[in-house]
């Protein structure tokens, strides 16, 4: 799976996870925040600490990572991209 796929995989289990109906997942930019206000046009999703809860849940079981509790998972969950990063970076082979 590339990026971009990853990428649209991310936005496709925040859609549905987080109960986001009306919500287009290619919509979603990549950089956008996923937390606080999502009033503005590209705010982000306005989620929260039971959301993030939810989907840290999610993202280890369908994509087999683990995500780390506290200031850690907040770098991870800055953005899709952040998280797609974050995936890719765990199931990599290690050297």
């Amino acid at each position: 799976m590339d990026g971009e796929e990853l990428r649209l995989a991310i936005k496709r289990l925040l859609v549905k996870e987080l109960n986001l109906e009306g919500r287009d997942p290619e919509a979603i930019d990549d950089d956008s925040p996923l937390f606080g206000s999502a009033g503005a046009a590209g705010a982000g999703l306005g989620l929260d600490s039971l959301d993030a809860l939810q989907l840290a849940m999610s993202l280890e079981e369908t994509f087999g990572v683990r995500i780390p509790d506290g200031e850690e998972a907040r770098s991870i969950f800055r953005s899709v991209r952040a998280i797609a990063d974050h995936v890719s970076q765990s199931r990599a082979p290690r050297a």
